[in-house]
């Protein structure tokens, strides 16, 4: 059976409103996409309820996709815990609305914000990741949401970069409520095969993204796609995968993402050879 194909808003534009939701529903349905991931950059950018009903009337599913700008985070040290707790409530019932069983991101840190830990500090700072996250953890699990969080690579955070680090620092909490969201772009920086990290990873994945090694089109890189989706077949993933790039064409987005030379002739021709090769080699 095919698998459901998603692609993020940010292949096109950040931030997410009101105002820019139906044209990319109405382009993401063209394109033969299953699905949208919707970022929530700041609470209000786009209604829940509106798009809900834009996602119906173009037959989209959806993921929430959690955003983790300066000052959100799950570590006292780089944020405020508080507040990023409220901030995930509020991704769980936008997640709620929409009718999306996942919030995926990297909830416990700030993107682009990494520093050293020796043993001792790395034990103290997933342990408090753990406590802070098992807070909202069960009121996702309460309303059909599972928190996918998402190891990201050595550029963008020092907290959580493999499958089995956060294998290491979730395992309490993996089940309901709590699992992994994996990215090839970073799979293929951190893990040595990342399909075996996949295999690993088994039934904590959540959700996974996917796009070219150079951030650009699945399919134009050196990745091994029909190996990545057979690690996926192993580990009994049937959920969606979740195209993630981004325009360079937004400063704020092209500079968190390090975008700084065209993937693509066009976003959408990004979009359009994405969902090709993936069909292509099987997904």
């Amino acid at each position: 059976m095919p698998r459901t194909i998603a692609v993020n808003t940010w292949v096109w534009t950040s931030p997410l409103t009101d105002a820019t939701l139906e044209p990319l529903a109405r382009k993401a349905a063209n394109l033969g996409y299953d699905a949208l991931e919707l970022p929530l950059e700041n609470v209000g950018d786009w209604d829940p309820e509106r798009t809900r009903d834009v996602l119906d009337a173009w037959g989209l599913g959806a993921i929430v996709v959690g955003a983790m700008g300066p000052g959100r985070s799950l570590v006292a040290r780089v944020g405020d815990v508080g507040a990023t707790q409220d901030y995930l409530r509020a991704c769980i019932a936008a997640a709620t609305t929409v009718g999306a069983d996942v919030v995926a991101g990297p909830f416990y840190a700030p993107t682009g914000v990494a520093w050293r830990m020796d043993a001792d500090e790395r034990r103290a700072v997933v342990a408090e990741v753990r406590e802070n996250l098992a807070v909202v953890a069960d009121e996702a699990s309460d309303r059909g949401v599972t928190l996918a969080v998402e190891p990201l690579n050595r550029y963008e955070t020092s907290v959580l970069n493999t499958v089995e680090q956060s294998l290491d620092a979730l395992s309490p909490l993996l089940g309901a409520g709590v699992g992994l969201a994996l990215d090839t772009y970073h799979l293929h920086i951190e893990e040595k095969q990342p399909a075996d990290a996949i295999r690993a990873a088994g039934s904590a994945i959540a959700h996974v993204q996917v796009c070219g090694t150079d951030r650009g089109a699945v399919g134009d890189d050196h990745a091994d796609w029909p190996g990545i989706l057979q690690a996926l077949d192993d580990a009994d993933y049937r959920g969606p995968l979740g195209l993630e790039s981004f325009t360079g064409e937004n400063v704020t987005i092209a500079v968190a993402a390090s975008v700084w030379r065209p993937l693509a002739p066009s976003q959408d021709e990004l979009a359009s050879r994405s969902i090709a090769a993936l069909r292509a080699f099987g997904a």
